[in-house]
């Protein structure tokens, strides 16, 4: 349905908002990022344990496109290795934390009473704590691994999702079509499969989309503070933790190629995901008089 919602150009004419500049851009920068870091290990196979000392600290150009680091490996290659492991994390992460609010947000909204009220003082109480500080903690009483890194985002990641959740039941169980239904004789299970369900699903598809670029740069900084996978591993967080030593010696690429591939990916999803939520959001369409 997206080609629904429209936008009027310079010239007064109508234009399908899924051709809008900034969104095909932001499509195509995705898809080039997904496309580079699941085909990098078949194009180019990288051997993490290896070191080249005759090209180390070597400036961008056209043999290594993003330089060398201070062991002598491509830097550009290496940060397509480390986004893979920046997206699994970010997607399986908000996959889990999806489940995790999707659960307590049901209950709360559908049982509602003490339940409500003992689950949602239980995420005021939650979302009170540092997001950070506390997937620290989590990683830091297990074993620092990714299996860790995953764990800790899905158990700090899933407050927003339960809030949506919620509101969205407690909105629709007082809807005219929830009681019609009901006096109908539908039973509980198909008022929930068949009409609050298909409501409160599409928010949480979009409150997952949003939630991976916030589930990437958590992984990114515990990989930075040590807390993610072991150093000699590709990962974005360990290369910007140790370009910090080379910006010291002037070889600046070797954290700035990586933060601009972190960077440039999530800015993409949060502009996809932005164009989706305008998109469902009613009252955008009202202001385009659609």
């Amino acid at each position: 349905m997206a080609d629904l919602v429209a936008t009027r150009t310079a010239t007064g004419r109508l234009r399908p908002a899924g051709l809008r500049p900034g969104t095909l851009l932001a499509a195509l920068v995705l898809a080039a990022g997904v496309g580079a870091a699941l085909l990098v290990p078949v194009i180019a196979p990288l051997d993490q344990s290896a070191v080249a000392l005759d090209r180390v600290a070597l400036p961008p150009s056209l043999t290594h496109l993003g330089g060398t680091d201070d062991l002598g490996r491509d830097v550009l290659h290496r940060s397509l290795y480390g986004l893979r492991v920046s997206l699994l994390v970010g997607v399986v992460a908000a996959l889990a934390a999806t489940v995790v609010g999707g659960l307590v947000g049901g209950l709360a909204g559908l049982l509602g009473g003490w339940v409500d009220r003992t689950l949602m003082r239980v995420v005021d109480t939650i979302a009170a704590l540092p997001h950070l500080l506390l997937g620290i903690f989590i990683v830091a009483m297990l074993r620092p691994s990714l299996g860790a890194v995953i764990l800790s985002i899905g158990l700090t990641h899933w407050l927003s999702t339960a809030r949506i959740v919620r509101s969205e039941l407690l909105s629709l169980r007082t809807r005219p079509f929830i009681d019609a239904a009901i006096a109908g004789g539908a039973g509980r299970t198909r008022v929930l499969t068949r009409h609050l369900l298909p409501h409160v699903l599409p928010k949480i598809a979009l409150a997952t989309t949003l939630m991976i670029p916030h589930a990437v740069w958590h992984e990114t900084s515990l990989s930075f503070l040590g807390l993610g996978l072991p150093p000699h591993l590709a990962s974005l967080g360990n290369m910007i933790n140790d370009g910090q030593r080379s910006l010291l010696t002037g070889a600046w690429w070797a954290s700035i190629v990586p933060g601009a591939v972190i960077v440039v990916v999530t800015l993409a999803i949060a502009a996809l995901a932005a164009r989706w939520r305008d998109h469902l959001d009613p009252r955008v369409r009202a202001e385009l008089n659609l």
